[in-house]
């Protein structure tokens, strides 16, 4: 696809109605998108083992969080994605998407009792559910090249202004920013999410031709987004010193061969049991795998 032929951005309003009256077409895409979305943050919570995160299996690094909890978290985001590819579709503007992911964030919490369960996930997957809106609308091929193209030409500016000091409310991911001049989620998304189209996905590709399943490969995929990627997660709760933890024990997994390794997944549970009593969770990397997946589900890739 040749880049001219994606038209610049239209100006929209805010996107916090969202029209009924779509095309059958259009409303189905919408729905199947927010299908994928819903599956790819259910198969990071399902997947295990997973150092310090929340499982079906146990509740890795976290006292306030199980699986109960993400399933109902999971629940409240059905509609957001959806509405995010229409309003892609309709290339709305930046301020529009955003408005929508507050309303989802505020739905989020309601139904966690104020609990943050999936705050990065609206914003990576809700960003790659608008960009396959609008890739819908205008008939480009969903590709995941398309896809982060997409993401640059329609809302890069916007994003980066996001990303600046000057627009930051003081999360936590935030003041790891300040704190550690490291990268965080806004980063990430100024730059079209180099985590999942540098890294994750390219991992799951790889373990996919060498004969892994899906499950494999997003172990695979999690492990080299916690080898590579900077996750503001792991500063909060370990300062340096527990991202160069994370990242050495990571590294050394995808060293041993990953999920091809026999015994990968004594390994694994190890570097599970470490994380737990370090109190670290590498929940960046957890958004950034499902975003991955969500990428592999929407687009036109060859394993």
């Amino acid at each position: 696809m040749k880049r001219s032929a994606l038209p610049r951005s239209s100006v929209y309003g805010s996107a916090t109605q969202i029209v009924e009256s779509v095309s059958p077409s259009l409303r189905n895409f919408c729905w199947q998108t927010a299908i994928c979305a819903i599956r790819s943050l259910h198969a990071e919570l399902v997947l295990y083992p997973k150092p310090g995160l929340v499982s079906t299996i146990d509740n890795g690094s976290h006292s306030d969080m199980d699986a109960d909890l993400f399933m109902r978290s999971l629940f409240s985001l059905r509609h957001y994605f959806r509405d995010m590819a229409h309003a892609g579709s309709e290339a709305v503007t930046f301020d529009g998407l955003k408005d929508l992911g507050l309303q989802a964030e505020r739905r989020m919490l309601a139904a966690t009792g104020g609990i943050n369960t999936h705050r990065g996930a609206i914003f990576s997957l809700g960003m790659l559910c608008a960009a396959a809106g609008y890739c819908h609308a205008q008939a480009v091929v969903l590709t995941p090249e398309n896809l982060r193209y997409v993401i640059r030409q329609q809302w890069g500016v916007a994003l980066h202004d996001h990303a600046s000091p000057s627009v930051a409310k003081l999360s936590n991911g935030i003041r790891v920013t300040h704190l550690y001049a490291v990268s965080g989620a806004r980063s990430e998304g100024a730059q079209a999410f180099p985590a999942v189209f540098e890294i994750g996905l390219p991992q799951l590709l790889q373990s996919l031709r060498r004969g892994r399943d899906a499950s494999d490969a997003q172990v695979d995929a999690l492990f080299a987004l916690m080898a590579q990627m900077t996750d503001t997660n792991i500063y909060h709760r370990g300062g340096r010193a527990g991202a160069a933890l994370v990242r050495l024990a990571a590294q050394d997994f995808m060293q041993l061969g990953g999920t091809g390794h026999p015994d990968w997944r004594s390994t694994a549970l190890a570097c599970h049991r470490l994380f737990v009593d370090r109190n670290l969770s590498p929940g960046g990397a957890a958004d950034m795998l499902a975003a991955s997946w969500l990428v592999y589900q929407l687009t036109d890739t060859v394993v």
